[in-house]
């Protein structure tokens, strides 16, 4: 961690830290989706977006400019709430919000949801959590 800039890692999307895992937990019988059912999902997410963005010179909501984000990562007062929250409490860059919105809307894709939901600002803002635990301003 100590050879990344804070600048660096504020231009990575998803940014987690993992924690190692013991025998125990890894040998747990549990249902896991598997990556037959992974590709299908993230091949119907892709789908998605390429008709939403058909004509606009974009693929994937990893290529929206500011403007198109405001125009396809509309919130709704909650969700507004929760993200304005966080920007606030993590002092978080423009990147970093901006960021945050595509994820979600990548989240919700993968829901198969027309709308940015609280839950996936939620699940998001979740996933910009090392740049500020490890480079404070």
């Amino acid at each position: 961690m100590n050879k990344i800039s804070g600048p660096l890692l504020d231009r990575i999307d998803i940014q987690i830290e993992v924690s190692p895992i013991n025998y125990k937990e890894l040998n747990q019988e549990t249902v896991r989706e598997t990556s037959e059912e992974i590709r299908k999902r993230v091949n119907r997410a892709r789908n998605i977006q390429r008709k939403r963005y058909k004509g606009k010179g974009i693929y994937s909501n990893a290529e929206l400019t500011s403007n198109l984000i405001d125009i396809y990562c509309k919130l709704d007062k909650d969700s507004k709430k929760i993200l304005q929250i966080a920007f606030e409490k993590l002092k978080l860059s423009a990147r970093a919000y901006n960021r945050i919105l595509k994820v979600a809307r990548t989240i919700a894709d993968l829901e198969e949801s027309n709308n940015i939901l609280k839950k996936h600002i939620a699940e998001a803002i979740q996933y910009r959590s090392l740049d500020k635990k490890y480079w404070k301003n």
